[in-house]
């Protein structure tokens, strides 16, 4: 037995042997006696050999063997997604939201008193204006910040929505309740994509279009063009002659949220004026004293052949501020019924906000265009806020139930054959 164990250690001995001179590493076998000194040495350096090996093995094992990383758990790999999904591109702008004094340099001896006081209330500190027109005449009853409502206009925003609709429409491209195909696989139709302001929705329907019909309607109901009738101070806005770059959206931009466009407080309010009306496009007229509201005749600059297709687009006016992007209008003013359409967008460090509307009562009514500019107060709801809190004063003021005063009480307190909403 003893003889065999012998065997067995000194075959051992041997395989450890073999197997360190195959590695290139030198090695000796323990001799039965050895000093104390000697057998520490050796110890040492077995040591040494087992980690060059362990180092050799390594170095020749799939590197996923030795330097996996454990896959996430599901939940952790969600987690991580949604992370990367947050990181957001952060726009820094440049312009501030608020103005010390915004009518300094007014002209208000012809304008209706009840009117710019609410404008003006409503308005508050913030940068923008407020233009108030009679829509059966065509006369600016209020424009509180002149120099900025008569400048060269702004971006529209989603606000060119009305234009790219009335064509669709008027072309028999769409109808109230086609459902148009989304970019995201869902469908809508007019009302909803007005009311909630979806920007892949008139993408498809100004691609649909093409420029220009998009472009010829534009022009139609007063872009590109002064609306006004010898306002002094008034710039005219601009409309591309030709479909923008595509590297910039081409045509389905310009529809989604006007890129490329600049258009005008005034602009914008005539073609409002003219929804209002069923289709009567005036010039805007902006009296400066009383004699001129005393001679004040209305001029008519074309009629629009709208009329058959505005009940379709009032829902989703309508719906704008019953459900959509301008509810919070209806924190303010609960009364009357609002249509409106709102905008939000920015360019060059200055984020735009517009709300477009008229009152829609028995009595008569108004149209009011808030445009206000600057950071991140400055957008679409928030127009619409100030818009509200403008009709609640005319309100209270009696101006729905006697008239505002000094306006022609027989237009304003007219009733509109316009066809009401469904």
């Amino acid at each position: 037995m003893k003889f065999r164990a012998c065997l067995l250690r000194f075959s051992y001995l041997i395989a450890v042997s073999v197997l360190l001179e195959a590695s290139g590493i030198a090695a000796s076998v323990n001799p039965p006696a050895l000093t104390r000194h000697s057998k520490t040495r050796k110890v040492t350096e077995n040591q040494h050999a087992r980690r060059r090996m362990r180092t050799l093995a390594r170095s020749r094992a799939p590197r996923s063997h030795f330097a996996a990383t454990p896959a996430p758990t599901p939940t952790a790999a969600r987690m991580l997604a949604k992370g990367r999904h947050r990181h957001r591109y952060s726009e820094r702008f440049y312009t501030s939201s608020f103005a010390t004094d915004i009518t300094e340099g007014d002209l208000t001896g012809g304008e209706d008193p009840v009117v710019r006081a609410a404008a003006i209330e409503a308005l508050g500190n913030m940068n923008g204006t407020v233009v108030a027109i009679e829509p059966t005449s065509g006369r600016v009853l209020a424009m509180v910040n002149q120099k900025l409502a008569l400048s060269g206009g702004a971006q529209p925003c989603s606000t060119i929505k009305l234009s790219v609709a009335l064509a669709a429409l008027t072309e028999g491209a769409i109808a109230e309740d086609t459902q148009v195909a989304l970019g995201s696989g869902g469908r809508m139709n007019l009302t909803t994509a007005l009311a909630k302001s979806n920007n892949a929705y008139f993408e498809a329907v100004g691609l649909k279009l093409g420029f220009e019909k998009v472009s010829y309607y534009a022009h139609q109901f007063g872009l590109g063009e002064l609306a006004g009738y010898h306002i002094l101070g008034e710039q005219l806005g601009t409309y591309p002659e030709a479909e923008i770059s595509p590297k910039l959206g081409g045509v389905g931009k310009m529809c989604s949220f006007g890129e490329g466009i600049s258009m005008t407080p005034l602009q914008l309010g005539a073609l409002v004026t003219a929804i209002s009306n069923g289709g009567t496009l005036y010039y805007l007229q902006h009296p400066t004293n009383p004699v001129e509201v005393t001679n004040f005749t209305p001029r008519v600059k074309r009629q629009l052949n709208i009329g058959p297709v505005l009940p379709e687009l009032s829902d989703g006016m309508a719906g704008a501020v019953e459900y959509g992007t301008a509810r919070k209008l209806r924190l303010n003013f609960n009364e009357e019924a609002i249509l409106g359409k709102t905008g939000t967008c920015s360019h060059a460090g200055t984020r735009y906000g517009w709300f477009a509307s008229y009152a829609n009562t028995d009595k008569g009514r108004i149209v009011t265009v808030v445009f206000i500019q600057g950071g991140r107060p400055s957008f679409g709801p928030k127009a619409a806020e100030i818009a509200g809190r403008m009709y609640r004063s005319l309100y209270d003021h009696n101006f729905f139930v006697a008239g505002a005063n000094g306006v022609t009480a027989s237009s304003s307190l007219q009733k509109l054959s316009i066809p009401s909403t469904r």
